[in-house]
């Protein structure tokens, strides 16, 4: 089940950045479930982690190995999330990567290790590795939908999206792909998400752009509230368009990269809410009018995760005065509930402290009837806002979670 309909998109090559995926039974037989991304000497890699404290063995073997040289190569697996697995994970996860750099001649620090699906499951190191010989020898430019679905789990449909731009005089590449359908709370700061481009950057400006891609992509979309131990998001740029190195986040070239991969980022984190577990509605949540951006956060995330309001709208249901309950617990100073108002898409709900006079149900009724609906909150309080993207909460749902593991 998914909210409306998805077309891969077409993506060029990314010069630099090669792939590889295939089949080694982790979960399910008969289809890929290892992927490989193989990067060009030079290159510069960056990325944001989750916060979880449990976060899994791949994670901390990364961080390590993105601290201490030049990443080369990134070894992804679904089915297993190699997290809760303590000391032994961690060298699971390091055997992987040794597998990985025995066969390219490169550092084992050289190579990054991914991991997402069961947590607290031993890792399946020799089917992992078995493969890794295949992955080494067959990587190419073209396979971008290849790997995304070798990295689903729950997720119904693989996530892709690409953008070209001119830097410098010369076409540069972004392309990503993404995976996430539940426990999708990213605090980066069960998603996986690798953007890549041929553009040539600096690795301290990398870092910078990765950040701000993911605080207003992957960190502005929930499903349940639950933040993975796994959540990862890697932005690789392989400095083969033949462009100016961008080395100054002030210049121009930086600000046209900069969009691209926002947008590359955005498109990718919609599409998870849209592949969201038993979704059937995709959910736009607008603060305006905050004093600050928190408090305008605050009210979006009480009313994202109000498990009332999830299923009011899986029912299609206005019932508008759960809305308002939520943004009166959010946790905002003194609100004036008389300054605020809510909006169904356009039609206006609440005013003045109670229902709209000019509010009728049978509106309200249209408005839930649809597979898209904005909630926009204004708290009259001030300038800042925020967005935030979310679904809603169905049988569904529930059916996936209780029947995970088996």
């Amino acid at each position: 089940m998914a909210v409306g309909e998805y077309l891969f998109p077409s993506m060029p090559p990314v010069a630099g950045v090669a792939i590889a995926a295939a089949g080694a039974g982790i979960k399910k037989p008969g289809r890929d479930d290892v992927l490989l991304f193989a990067l060009a000497p030079g290159s510069s890699v960056a990325g944001v982690f989750t916060q979880n404290a449990f976060c899994a063995a791949p994670v901390k073997v990364c961080r390590a190995h993105l601290a201490e040289a030049e990443a080369r190569y990134l070894i992804i697996n679904s089915g297993n999330a190699n997290a809760c697995t303590g000391d032994s994970g961690y060298q699971n996860a390091l055997t992987v990567c040794a597998s990985v750099a025995a066969q390219m001649g490169v550092a084992q620090a050289q190579v990054l290790p991914f991991s997402t699906g069961v947590i607290g499951e031993p890792l399946p190191v020799a089917k992992i590795t078995s493969v890794i010989p295949t992955l080494c020898q067959s990587t190419c430019e073209d396979a971008w939908e290849r790997a995304a679905r070798a990295i689903m789990t729950t997720d119904t449909r693989p996530k892709g999206a690409t953008r070209q731009l001119v830097l410098d005089g010369q076409t540069v590449t972004v392309n990503g792909v993404a995976k996430g359908a539940g426990m999708i709370n990213p605090n980066m700061a069960t998603m996986l998400g690798y953007i890549a481009t041929d553009a040539a950057v600096a690795a301290d400006v990398l870092q910078k752009l990765v950040r701000e891609s993911a605080g207003l992509s992957f960190n502005r979309i929930t499903i349940d509230g639950d933040t993975s131990t796994n959540d990862a998001c890697m932005l690789m740029a392989s400095g083969q368009a033949g462009n100016a190195v961008i080395s100054d986040t002030s210049s121009g070239d930086y600000a046209l990269l900069r969009a691209a991969v926002i947008d590359v980022a955005t498109e990718l984190a919609q599409a998870i809410v849209a592949d969201g577990e038993g979704a059937t509605k995709f959910v736009t949540i607008d603060v305006t009018g905050g004093a600050n951006h928190d408090e305008c956060l605050k009210v979006a995330y009480a009313v994202a995760h109000s498990p009332l309001i999830k299923t009011a709208l899986f029912a299609s249901d206005p019932n508008w005065g759960r809305i308002v309950a939520a943004i009166g617990y959010a946790g905002v100073t003194d609100l004036d509930d008389e300054a605020v108002t809510v909006h169904l898409n356009d039609v206006l709900i609440v005013e003045h402290g109670g229902r709209a006079a000019s509010y009728t149900e049978e509106q309200g009724q249209q408005v839930m009837n649809g597979e898209r609906i904005t909630i926009a909150i204004d708290l009259g309080r001030g300038a800042a806002q925020e967005t935030l993207w979310t679904t809603d909460l169905s049988y569904e749902y529930v059916r996936i979670n209780a029947d995970y593991r088996t």
